[in-house]
């Protein structure tokens, strides 16, 4: 098996309706690019029919099966060169007539796989069944392959799934619109999962609707290793399955990013919560109702605590709070903030102290200011030390947590939580806590958010993935800030946030121990004007608002309450993200492929 290899993502603009010459072109680059020496290429989604189709009736004279005549003409390319492809195309099954958004996986052999788009976006419904055969992962001598369609990545399950079957490679056909490419959801499902992620995006524009370009070549680790802004062409890029095996945080041991998930608390990730009205579901038989929706300031202090100095650092809090305006209903510090950050076993047993000494503390400091307080600690334990954080208000406790999802050289004397995060229900709405690298398992928010949370406080500190920009690009997209450099394209707690419809209160170490860019995170894109972030090597304090108001006192009208996100997940797929990992499907020899998931019969023709 090839460990290291060149792979190519295809960027085109189809013409609406004009499939032959779409093929046409479609194959004159896929060529290109094979002689260029890919041996991997990702073509976009819908390329050769284009993509806003009105209905059955107008798609139907350019639906074929697979495989059919157009993936025939590529089979002959990719036996031609040696090379695999990804084409994507509107598929018809020959046995019922039933339509898909599909992507036919094509190798010299034939026609090794289909994957059928199964989380819709908005046009997709009016002509195309949801996928029916999960996530496939197909065994190569490229590695192990898998696939995702375009509004799959805003979801973290099945970029998620893929990689729990052992996929080193996501490829990744799109039609991505309203931000431009390379999307921050691409960045994240890459890094979350420790997979190499091959973007092949569209551009121009097609009844009204414009679309992004930026295909990519992302690497495991999150970062962009090549790009293309605008216009027909490939984005080639390298693979080294090694970095894919390793799967690794930057600094962190083999296979972290799986082998730190927390099943145990995942076990609602298969329920579909928000198919009813949220408002009537999470009050069902009158237990546990939202808080009535309102208005209230949440304010987020960056800082840099000082190893060891407990009355500095918390000096240090009472400064901040004293700068707050009158009314702020909750502050959020980093995590460490108490006591710093401990690097190694020996430092991290001087700095810890009891749970009852920092909320005693900072009990004084929210009866005094007349708010509540979210501050982190190294927790001293019978038999360790833990990272942890507490809510205290101006009546006391509101609730302790420990981390519970533990990575990189923290693991070395850092116990984790046997807890799944608190949920907290306040005035200003229903808050869940998390901590630190807790931020990088897609799945703990999620659960957070199925439990209706209105805000997620996150104190954050090392071990979390930079906050990387994005230069400005040509594509007229509808916001005209996305034009401009934006030095925040891809923020962790941003993602988290529009991924799960919820606020979330991101309270940072600054650079160089931790991320800066500190801030509260709305739900939707729509509410990132309203940010402002505290400047990445500096301290500093943000306040924002967390609106839980809706029009309607029957239906929930504020995106924080009604997550139409999560409406539109694919629960009855999702089983084995309740399931301890299979390490088998993560650990593997390098000079030798290991056997991990095989194709689904019914995937393979």
């Amino acid at each position: 098996m090839l460990t290291r290899y060149c792979v190519a993502a295809i960027q085109f603009e189809p013409v609406f309706a004009a499939k032959e010459r779409n093929v046409e072109r479609l194959l004159a680059l896929c060529a290109e690019a094979a002689r260029g020496g890919a041996r991997l290429l990702v073509t976009p989604e819908m390329a050769t029919t284009g993509y806003c189709w009105y209905d059955r009736a107008e798609i139907a004279p350019f639906v074929e099966p697979i495989p059919g005549p157009t993936t025939e003409r590529f089979v002959m390319l990719a036996r031609e060169h040696n090379c695999f492809l990804v084409l994507g195309l509107p598929e018809v099954d020959p046995r019922t007539g039933i339509f898909y958004n599909s992507a036919a996986f094509l190798g010299p052999s034939g026609v090794i796989g289909v994957y059928r788009k199964t989380h819709s976006f908005i046009s997709e419904p009016k002509w195309a069944k949801d996928g029916d055969r999960g996530f496939p992962v197909w065994e190569t001598e490229l590695g192990r392959i898998g696939i995702l369609i375009c509004m799959d990545a805003d979801y973290f399950e099945p970029a998620r799934i893929l990689a729990l079957q052992g996929a080193d490679i996501l490829c990744f056909p799109t039609n991505w619109l309203l931000e431009k490419g390379p999307g921050a959801a691409w960045m994240a499902r890459a890094f979350e999962n420790g997979c190499y992620l091959i973007a092949a995006d569209r551009y121009g524009c097609e009844r009204g609707v414009q679309f992004s370009g930026g295909s990519a070549i992302i690497d495991p680790d999150g970062r962009i290793q090549s790009r293309l802004d605008t216009g027909d062409g490939i984005v080639y890029g390298a693979v080294d399955l090694k970095r894919a095996w390793e799967k690794r945080f930057p600094g962190a041991t083999t296979s972290d990013k799986l082998l730190a998930r927390r099943p145990e608390f995942y076990d609602t990730l298969t329920l579909n919560a928000y198919l009813w009205n949220p408002l009537e579901f999470h009050g069902l038989y009158g237990h546990r109702p939202l808080p009535p929706g309102r208005r209230s300031r949440v304010a987020v202090v960056q800082l840099q605590p000082l190893s060891g100095a407990f009355a500095g650092n918390l000096a240090a809090i009472e400064r901040a709070l004293e700068t707050l305006p009158r009314g702020t209903r909750l502050v959020v510090f980093p995590e460490y903030a108490l006591t710093g950050v401990p690097h190694d076993a020996d430092e991290a047993a001087r700095l810890a102290l009891p749970v009852a000494d920092a909320v005693t503390a900072l009990h004084r400091l929210a009866r005094r200011c007349r708010t509540v307080v979210a501050a982190g600690f190294l927790e001293r334990l019978p038999d360790g030390v833990a990272s942890s954080v507490v809510l205290v208000g101006p009546r006391g406790l509101l609730a302790a947590y420990r981390k519970t999802h533990v990575v990189g050289w923290e693991r070395a004397f850092l116990t984790s939580g046997n807890a799944r995060p608190p949920v907290v229900d306040l005035p200003l709405g229903r808050v869940g806590l998390i901590l630190g690298s807790d931020l990088c398992f897609p799945e703990i928010i999620r659960v957070l958010a199925l439990d209706g949370c209105d805000l997620i406080v996150a104190p954050a500190g090392p071990l979390l993935p930079p906050v990387q920009g994005l230069g400005p690009t040509a594509v007229p997209l509808h916001a005209p800030a996305v034009t401009a450099d934006d030095p925040t394209h891809f923020h962790l707690a941003r993602v988290r946030a529009f991924e799960n419809a919820t606020y979330i209160a991101y309270a940072a170490l600054p650079q160089p121990e931790g991320t800066g860019w500190s801030g509260l995170f709305g739900p939707e894109p729509q509410t990132r004007p309203l940010e402002q972030l505290v400047e990445p090597t500096v301290t500093g304090v943000t306040v924002g608002t967390v609106d839980t108001t809706s029009r309607s006192a029957r239906f929930p009208t504020n995106p924080v309450r009604a997550k139409e996100l999560l409406r539109m997940r694919q629960p009855h797929l999702y089983d084995c993200l309740q399931l301890a990992c299979n390490t088998e499907s993560v650990s593997f020899n390098f000079t030798s492929a290991s056997p991990v998931h095989a194709a689904d019969p019914a995937t393979s023709r």
